[in-house]
């Protein structure tokens, strides 16, 4: 006699019972959709700046080893190679330079802000915490996933822009430890896009007024940004670019794993 077995069924969940959890990686998609048009655009212009920058690195380059090279240096050709790299690379060369200094503060404001103070402007947060996802899964998810994409993007144009800016800072004199160049090298600047995405988050969820919280970013951020500039960079304990780059890039680390779990603890406990 033959026994046929019946496949076994999945237990449904009973009547009236909470939803099981979404599992991680179907968070990663729910986020990649809901942020789709923020992190398109963010990653767009990024890469079109650093395509700028090759381009532009590539005559600025050239033109700097033109004018390293020219002898005598007295002479009107010389004169006119430092007169054209004066007033037209340092130009393009300063105006990169003030973009991705604000880089940082400007991701915290209008992607950092918007993440979850949008949500609770509009009131969608009560949709979206009742699919299975739940509002502290919901908001690490949020924070790690963005915040790892934000910083990645921010190192890689950090190296571009090392590369880039290297002519204008021979000429200057600067080392890797001046102001005007320390802070977009790639570990720091990575970490300074972290903190400044986790800070305009964290804002927003206190705040909950996505215009209020963005001012209140930009301010926070300037604050931060000439705390470190005036008092902590000059006391770092070390020597070097890259034991400076460490110091500041783990400071600033602890900072966003203290601001993301506070922005975590809001969503627990005073979203509603």
């Amino acid at each position: 006699m033959t026994v046929i077995t019946m496949p076994v069924q999945p237990a449904r969940p009973a009547a009236g019972s909470p939803p099981p959890p979404v599992p991680w990686r179907r968070m990663v998609w729910v986020t990649w959709r809901q942020q789709r048009p923020a992190l398109v655009t963010l990653l767009g212009l990024a890469a079109g700046l650093a395509v700028f920058m090759l381009g532009e690195g590539l005559r600025i380059h050239h033109d700097y080893a033109s004018l390293f090279a020219c002898r005598p240096a007295g002479s009107a050709t010389c004169r006119d190679l430092s007169s054209s790299f004066g007033s037209g690379d340092w130009h393009v060369g300063d105006a990169i330079n003030i973009v991705l200094q604000l880089s940082p503060a400007l991701t915290g404001a209008f992607i950092g802000v918007p993440l979850l103070a949008r949500e609770l402007e509009t009131g969608t947060f009560r949709y979206a915490w009742t699919q299975g996802i739940g509002r502290q899964r919901w908001t690490i998810a949020k924070l790690v996933l963005l915040g790892a994409v934000f910083a990645l993007g921010a190192a890689v144009l950090g190296q571009v822009n090392s590369w880039f800016y290297q002519p204008f800072a021979q000429q200057q004199g600067m080392t890797p430890l001046s102001a005007a160049v320390f802070g977009t090298r790639p570990i720091a600047f990575a970490a300074w896009t972290l903190a400044g995405f986790i800070l305009g988050a964290f804002l927003g969820m206190l705040i909950r007024k996505t215009v209020a919280a963005m001012v209140a970013t930009l301010a926070a951020y300037a604050g931060l940004d000439l705390l470190t500039w005036q008092y902590l960079r000059p006391h770092y304990p070390v020597s070097g670019l890259w034991p400076a780059q460490a110091v500041e890039a783990c400071w600033l680390l602890a900072l966003s794993l203290l601001l993301g779990a506070a922005t975590v603890w809001l969503a627990r406990h005073r979203a509603a």
